[in-house]
């Protein structure tokens, strides 16, 4: 689906009917006899540009389950658009070092697209720590859709980016994070003194107003720091990704971080992306727009889904290693959430970008229906 659709078929754009014939070659989010239907080919069309061919590097590690599903999804990406288009899928560090030197590859056309964990950019952009679940947050991947896809977040969102020389093209859902810890943790109390890889921006502070000492890392250097000591803990992603990672060999305990029921308080909707560089964005066709577009929100079911397979299958590895598995008391939880609540309105008045995105995101945790949020919860705070 494009920012213009819903799942009930395409609106008209400026005042006339929207082509229908192509819409019935993808079908979004269809999930069938347990796998995902990523789309029939899409017709390419006889006016459009020669063959393109785009360099994505994603934040995913070669040989993780997150890469292997990206780099299937890109390689079927020149058949599916008829040869229009292609995608040349890069794992984390191949072509960018690190996580700034991704940022820049892809405003400056070294690559031309990324698939990166849309948090990593609170340095450069504050409104991204209310792009992917934060402290005490939206914790349902439904509710982080709908306000995308239903509540104008996307258009926001793209707003922002353009900034950049960039062009987000949409949410990529995957996970919750949990910490996985050399030593047990089943209160907030036992944090303190501990030092945690965590994503940084608004989890690192929240953390660390609990005695935590955090520090940033890619993926790939958390096993080494975890097996030499330089760090107690490490905030990553699901079992899936970090049984790959081998997690399992340098720690012995899983800190949930929430209470039963919710697999994190402190991130339980980690959301990646597919985010474009303007002047590669603007050189396709308004069909392959479109159809570049559809393909990024049925990828994100299908990434989803297949991620949460792996971690039923990952956490039965976990536990048959020894791994021990914990999680905070409701206590705890009112605790966290009463430490997270400023945070948010501290980044939130970063900038209007930030601001503007969290208000919209206030608003929902404050209708009844949503029930997130009552008056008092933020009383004395304002924007």
């Amino acid at each position: 689906m494009t920012d213009k659709t819903s799942s009930a078929g395409q609106k008209p754009q400026n005042g006339k009917p929207a082509d229908t014939s192509r819409r019935n070659l993808i079908t979004a989010g269809a999930v069938a006899g347990g796998a995902l239907l990523m789309g029939a080919p899409y017709i390419r069309n006889a006016e459009a540009a020669k063959s393109t061919t785009w360099k994505v590097q994603s934040s995913w590690d070669a040989g993780t389950t997150g890469f292997k599903l990206f780099e299937e999804w890109a390689n079927s990406f020149k058949e599916k658009s008829g040869g229009e288009l292609a995608i040349k899928p890069f794992p984390a560090k191949a072509v960018a070092a690190d996580n700034n030197a991704l940022f820049d590859a892809v405003r400056t056309g070294v690559l031309q697209a990324m698939n990166p964990f849309t948090l990593y950019w609170s340095g450069k952009i504050p409104a991204s720590v209310f792009l992917s679940s934060y402290p005490a947050g939206p914790d349902q991947t439904s509710h982080w859709d709908t306000m995308f896809y239903g509540l104008g977040m996307l258009e926001m969102t793209r707003d922002i980016f353009k900034k950049f020389g960039l062009y987000y093209v949409g949410p990529i859902q995957h996970d919750a994070n949990i910490i996985h810890s050399k030593k047990p943790v089943t209160s907030l109390k036992q944090l303190k003194g501990m030092k945690v890889r965590l994503p940084g921006g608004m989890v690192a502070q929240v953390f660390e107003k609990f005695g935590v000492s955090t520090t940033s890392m890619p993926g790939s250097d958390i096993y080494p720091a975890l097996e030499k000591g330089t760090i107690d803990a490490a905030d990553y992603v699901g079992p899936a990704i970090n049984w790959d990672l081998g997690f399992a060999e340098v720690t012995k305990y899983i800190i949930c971080m929430g209470p039963p029921g919710q697999t994190s308080l402190y991130q339980p909707v980690d959301l990646m992306d597919m985010t474009v560089n303007m002047g590669a964005w603007k050189r396709l066709s308004k069909q392959m727009k479109a159809f570049v577009q559809d393909q990024v929100q049925t990828y994100s079911v299908h990434h989803f889904v297949t991620i949460q397979k792996a971690n039923v299958d990952a956490m039965e590895k976990f536990l048959k290693k020894g791994t021990t598995v914990s999680r905070l008391s409701a206590d705890d939880v009112t605790e966290f959430r009463k430490a997270a609540i400023p945070v948010w309105y501290q980044w939130a008045k970063k900038n209007k970008d930030a601001s503007r995105i969290f208000k919209l995101q206030l608003d929902y945790m404050l209708n009844p229906y949503m029930g997130y949020l009552n008056p008092d919860d933020i009383k004395g705070l304002k924007l």
